[in-house]
This record gives C-alpha cells, structure tokens and sequence, in this order.
C-alpha cells in the first residue's frame, strides 16, 4: 500500500501505543483521515492537553490536575485507611467499584531487581513520610498478584507492621498473573471485601 509521508508518520506514531500493532493503526490512522478536521482537531487538543495538565498529586501521587488531587481533599474520604496500589490506573479500578471510602498511594511500579527497580525507584518513601505525620489505622495493599506485586506487598508488610498500623491484603478474588487495571467491578469488590491481615 502506498503511503502518503503524513500517513506513514501517523501510523508510526499510533504503533507506538501499547496494543497497538500496525494494521490497528493503519485502520485508526484511516478512520481519523476520514473524519472531519473538528474530530482530529479535538483530539489533537485533547492528547497536548493531557500531557499539560495532568501531574502527580504531592500527597498521593495519583493523576490529577489540581493539588492536592479531589480524593485527598475529600471530607466524605477516610484519611485512616490508605489503599496502595501499584498505577493510577489500578486506583481507578478500585474507585469503579464504589465502595472503598478512604484514600490511596499509588507506588508507580512494583520490586523488580532483576529490572533494576529497588525501593528507592518507587513511591515508599513518601507513604512512610505520610504514614508518620496521619492517623492512619489500616493499610490495604492492594498490589497485582504476580511475582512482583506479591514481593512488593511483603516488603511493605514488613515496613509497616512494626508502626503499629494494621496492614491487610485485598484477597485473590483477582487472577494470578492478571491486572487489577482489567479486572471487572465485581472481582475487584470481591477482592477488597475479602482483604486478610499480612
């Protein structure tokens, strides 16, 4: 297929997503070329946007756009159970679920040695900074049950438990290997409701 420069750069980039192999993005490539200049102007607009407002929350470090993000602002939130998890995409699919009511860390990763990610590449410290300075009484590890996020919710079972503060597990309700961010609303329900003690 012949190619205009334009295309061949646009499908180039879209490959670039993950999931995204090259006939996927030729067919969105396509699709955004015959949709009306509007369409590709907004989501121009939308992707530049995206990347220049959205930022780390300094408490949390969830996405947001302001700081503080809204749940560490929230009243109606808990300050005493901190839910950990390993991406904001796993907080969102603990918040689809509709029933956890405190507040979150997100870690930005999981123990990886062999990949060269020690404590000092995630976000553990500022949790034990902010686990000093809050009445926090319980603390959910809600890591991905893979190799990593199991090694991860040890060693942070090991910090915690001698501050006094309860420290659960969500259970297994999620598949071993598989994502919290892909899970569906009732597994990860399941797995917050039938969270143990570490």
């Amino acid at each position: 297929m012949v190619q205009t420069p334009s295309m061949a750069r646009l499908i180039e980039q879209l490959t670039k997503l993950p999931g995204i192999g090259e006939k996927t993005a030729a067919r969105l490539a396509f699709h955004i070329l015959r949709a009306d200049r509007q369409y590709a102007q907004a989501l121009a607009d939308a992707l530049l946007a995206v990347k220049d407002e959205t930022r780390l929350c300094s408490v949390c470090f969830a996405l947001t756009e302001t700081d503080p993000c809204p749940i560490c602002t929230d009243p109606e939130r808990s300050p005493e159970v901190i839910c950990v998890v390993e991406e904001p995409a796993d907080l969102l699919a603990v918040e689809r679920v509709h029933e956890f009511r405190g507040r979150y860390h997100v870690l930005h990763g999981t123990l990886a040695p062999l990949d060269g990610v020690g404590p000092d590449e995630l976000k553990i410290q500022p949790l034990l900074a902010r686990l000093g300075g809050a009445p926090v009484r319980e603390v959910i590890l809600a890591t991905n049950p893979t190799a990593e996020g199991e090694a991860t919710a040890l060693y942070l079972a090991k910090l915690l438990k001698p501050l006094g503060i309860r420290v659960t597990r969500i259970a297994h309700g999620i598949p071993v290997g598989g994502d919290l961010e892909y899970a569906d609303v009732m597994t990860v329900g399941r797995a917050l409701e039938g969270r143990r003690e570490m």
